[in-house]
């Protein structure tokens, strides 16, 4: 019976310090607003002047549009409606406004306007436009100007053409804008400027009657269309543009992103494990793939006299000191892959794939490593054992094409027993928008589960590594005692249980 006192001075214990609630669940939702399905935006300002830069150096669409914004209205205005259609409001990401003359400030609060009837299924009206609205920080004065920085990324929006290529051929890329800013404020002046990868544009929209001089105005790897003077026409007009240019790098989109940081205070450790869905929608092969091409081609490649719309291999920077990394795939260990530690600067893992991904191919795969949990957080001096958690929200691959992400799942699994998370967004641009639940996380050896943190984002780029996630929680010393207390009830139990079946008498026959 000494065991059975054991076990349950043990369970007291467990029952003493359990502090987690089971019922953890909070939704942090993006903030949107439901308009009229008649609405229109008031036109209370002007587009004094608009420079717009469309970057097409990577495998998605990068927009910023500085524009100085003037009050025409008698009242002071503090909201600015940018206008996107149903069907590229869905593509768009990382929406970012600051004011120009105060970038430091951090960006501008914004939200989502929608008519009333649109749903994310489509709807029936005849122009279903939405708009991001923009609150300034403090409201505009009549006649008073602004110079408002707005970025933001779309995602799918190049289309190989040809559709499909052979093994060596290059790639090229078509993009269809606007000359005109879409907007629902009259502007008086504008320009486009677009960046190329290279130089290498055979196709593309030239413009008639809107300057006097060619249009666009090339220099190099760059276009620009503009300087427009659009004072006399219509809010909402459009001038349909198309380019076509060389992009022989790899489209990389993750359908999916699952990334773990999991913190252990007993191990002093950070883990981080990453599985992604790839798949490249570039231009797919017009013939079989070759693999004497293939190695062929290779050789070229590696001296630098050629390149490849697949992808060959993909290179993971890590911090400082990371250890222990692997990579695999459904398979099970993929070898073909080098690691390049070091203590000081930033390590180094290449991956290859088993196979080279070329356009509408997949590869899933998972990698993982440790990094000393010391080098991420810190206990804060408050009279509750508080700490605070400093992770990227993405890191991963960083090739030079660039990756979008359509879904993303970061879960912060923090000790068994923290309570009070808190969490917020540091640092980066265009910060995608995050829905945050907390719950459990059972695991191994766990009494009633790990807290969980799971933010979750839609339309997602690689640049978004510059972002940093910091978590704060409480984790008292009585509450990291669970563990330990756990693994010795366990043990305890069994030896109760082994106690109790050597003791059973399994001799048939009865006692002299």
């Amino acid at each position: 019976m000494r065991y059975s006192a054991v076990v349950s001075t043990v369970l007291g214990l467990l029952a003493s310090i359990t502090t987690a609630d089971s019922n953890l669940t909070t939704d942090q939702q993006t903030q949107q607003k439901i308009l009229q399905s008649d609405f229109t935006p008031p036109s209370v300002f002007e587009n004094t002047n608009v420079v717009r830069t469309i970057n097409l150096e990577k495998g998605y669409v990068r927009e910023t549009v500085n524009v100085l914004v003037t009050n025409i209205d008698k009242l002071a205005q503090s909201e600015y409606y940018i206008p996107f259609e149903y069907d590229v409001m869905g593509k768009i990401g990382g929406f970012d406004a600051r004011d120009k003359k105060h970038p430091d400030g951090g960006p501008l609060e914004t939200y989502i306007a929608s008519p009333s009837g649109l749903s994310t299924s489509g709807g029936s009206l005849s122009s279903p436009t939405q708009y991001y609205v923009v609150q300034l920080l403090e409201p505009l004065a009549p006649k008073a100007s602004i110079t408002l920085s707005i970025s933001y990324h779309v995602l799918g929006a190049l289309t190989p053409l040809p559709a499909a290529i052979k093994q060596d051929e290059k790639q090229y890329l078509i993009y269809n804008f606007s000359a005109y800013l879409p907007s629902v404020y009259k502007t008086i002046k504008q320009k486009t400027k677009l960046k190329f990868p290279n130089a290498d544009v055979p196709e593309y929209t030239k413009t008639t009657g809107l300057t006097s001089a060619a249009d666009p105005e090339k220099q190099g790897s760059s276009f620009t269309y503009g300087t427009y003077d659009t004072a006399k026409v219509a809010p909402g007009s459009t001038y349909p543009v198309s380019v076509r240019y060389e992009f022989n790098r790899p489209v990389l989109v993750a359908s999916q992103l699952e990334r773990d940081v999991e913190v252990s205070h007993w191990g002093g450790n950070l883990a981080t494990e990453e599985r992604y869905w790839l798949r490249n929608d570039g231009a797919s092969l017009a013939n079989h793939f070759s693999r004497v091409a293939w190695s062929h081609q290779n050789f070229y490649i590696n001296a630098g006299q050629a390149s490849t719309s697949a992808v060959r291999e993909l290179k993971v920077p890590l911090k400082a000191g990371s250890v222990d990394p692997y990579f695999t795939d459904d398979i099970g260990n993929v070898s073909t892959s080098r690691y390049r530690p070091n203590k000081v600067r930033e390590a180094s893992l290449e991956l290859k794939p088993r196979y080279p991904i070329f356009g509408g191919w997949k590869y899933s795969f998972r990698i993982g490593w440790n990094n000393a949990l010391s080098s991420v957080l810190r206990k804060l001096k408050t009279p509750a054992d508080t700490y605070i958690l400093s992770v990227p929200l993405i890191e991963g691959p960083k090739p030079q094409e660039g990756i979008q992400y359509e879904k993303l799942t970061f879960r912060v699994i923090l000790p068994e027993g923290a309570t009070n998370v808190q969490w917020q967004t540091y640092g980066g641009h265009g910060v995608p928008l995050l829905r945050a639940e907390q719950g459990l996380h059972k695991t191994f050896m766990d009494s009633l589960g790990r807290t969980e943190l799971k933010l979750s984002a839609s339309n997602v780029v690689d640049e978004s590594r510059d972002v940093t996630v910091l978590v704060t929680y409480e984790y008292p010393f009585v509450a990291s005692l669970r563990k330990p207390a756990t693994i010795f009830a366990g043990l305890a139990a069994a030896f109760v249980i082994i106690h109790l079946l050597l003791s059973v008498d399994t001799r048939i026959g009865k006692k002299a």
